[in-house]
């Protein structure tokens, strides 16, 4: 079979949608002014408003060199002096985004036949159905889709077409903001192998090294090493999917993603205490963040804990399962204030140097955003 051949014969076509620097598009939606001006929208940690990292940015921040993950004092020091750049915390906006994001996914999952929510802002849509599989049709409804995602909540989007995840996810990340990125299947090679070895999907930066080291420069050199070479250098599971990914195979099916075990959140405290007075401020923040997470998400959760990272970095546990699944911030936020007085009141000398908050035993709640119930 020559290569590229299986994902010609690949006949699907799947979008993957994703919606632009959301966080900040959203804070420059219910703010246009901020549409002129660098918007970093931050995740704080409880040790100052210089402590944690950038969740996102739009793109004038990004012509600074802001970056997403970067620390916030990082952010900042290449901000300096630059007028109006706004710096946002991501946990005042966290209802508004919850708004946004189920609104644009009720669009998404009313134009696909199967659809599958990645996170906050992407979706992977199987369309093959509604386009009998032809490229030129799928073109017309991406271009439909990100209108009517554009009128009816105010957020641009970018959509990569293709004939799997894989290519589709690669094509996103091709033209944005706002962009539309088509890859049919005959199309595969000329799209992939020119590319950078690094540009493909999966390939992290020890893997990218490891492959120059073995003079792998671009996808269409990764394609040519044989499937023995690559199990020999990264093992069967790793070297089987840059094998296939390398042609631009991925069997992989648009279906509603797995179930998550549990969400949590941790700090590092100011100082190492056991001080409930200084410990519960943060435990409390804490449980608002998950919650945010969970509310984002659509969960209820049976099973709550607290996790205390002591000052020699052994850890200790402590939780309550409910009779049955909620997701009340009151709730939470009462046991979790039983469970770290409870543990605080224990004898014992070591100081708390990290706390976190988990739940887990995840369902889904019953509640669910509709086409219908957005209009």
């Amino acid at each position: 079979m020559a290569l590229g051949e299986s994902a010609v014969m690949d006949r699907r076509v799947i979008f993957c949608v994703d919606v632009d620097y959301f966080y900040a598009q959203c804070e420059e939606l219910r703010n246009p002014a901020l549409r002129a001006v660098p918007v970093v929208v931050c995740m704080y940690s409880a040790r100052g408003e210089g402590s944690g990292a950038v969740a996102t940015c739009n793109y004038i921040a990004r012509r600074y060199g802001v970056r997403s993950g970067m620390p916030i004092y990082r952010a900042r020091r290449l901000l300096r002096g630059v007028e109006g750049a706004a710096f946002i915390s991501a946990r005042d906006g966290f209802p508004y985004y919850e708004e946004k994001s189920a609104q644009v996914m009720a669009v998404l999952r009313s134009a696909a036949d199967r659809f599958e929510q990645v996170s906050v802002d992407e979706a992977y849509l199987d369309v093959t159905q509604r386009v009998g599989s032809d490229f030129n049709r799928a073109l017309e409804l991406a271009l439909n889709l990100k209108g009517r995602v554009k009128e009816l909540t105010g957020l641009t989007c970018s959509v990569g077409v293709g004939p799997n995840k894989l290519l589709a996810k690669m094509a996103v990340d091709m033209k944005k903001p706002d962009g539309l990125t088509v890859v049919r299947p005959e199309e595969v090679r000329e799209f992939l192998w020119p590319l950078p070895v690094g540009r493909l999907y999966g390939v992290g930066v020890k893997t990218e090294e490891k492959l120059r080291e073995a003079g792998v420069s671009t996808i269409g050199d990764l394609a040519r090493l044989p499937l023995e070479r690559l199990v020999h250098l990264f093992g069967r599971s790793l070297g089987s999917y840059l094998y296939d990914a390398a042609r631009g195979i991925d069997h992989e099916p648009v279906e509603e993603a797995a179930e998550v075990e549990s969400i949590s959140r941790m700090t590092t405290l100011r100082e190492n205490t056991r001080d409930y007075n200084l410990i519960w401020p943060e435990m409390e923040a804490l449980c608002e963040q998950v919650m945010e997470q969970v509310r984002l998400e659509g969960w209820m959760f049976r099973t709550i804990s607290i996790l205390l990272v002591m000052e020699d970095l052994t850890t200790q546990t402590r939780s309550h399962s409910l009779e049955t699944p909620t997701n009340s911030l009151e709730v939470l936020k009462k046991v979790v204030r039983q469970l770290t007085t409870s543990y605080l009141r224990e004898e014992g000398r070591l100081l708390v140097r990290r706390i976190g908050v988990k739940v887990s035993g995840l369902v889904r709640a019953h509640h669910q955003v509709s086409l219908r119930e957005f209009l």
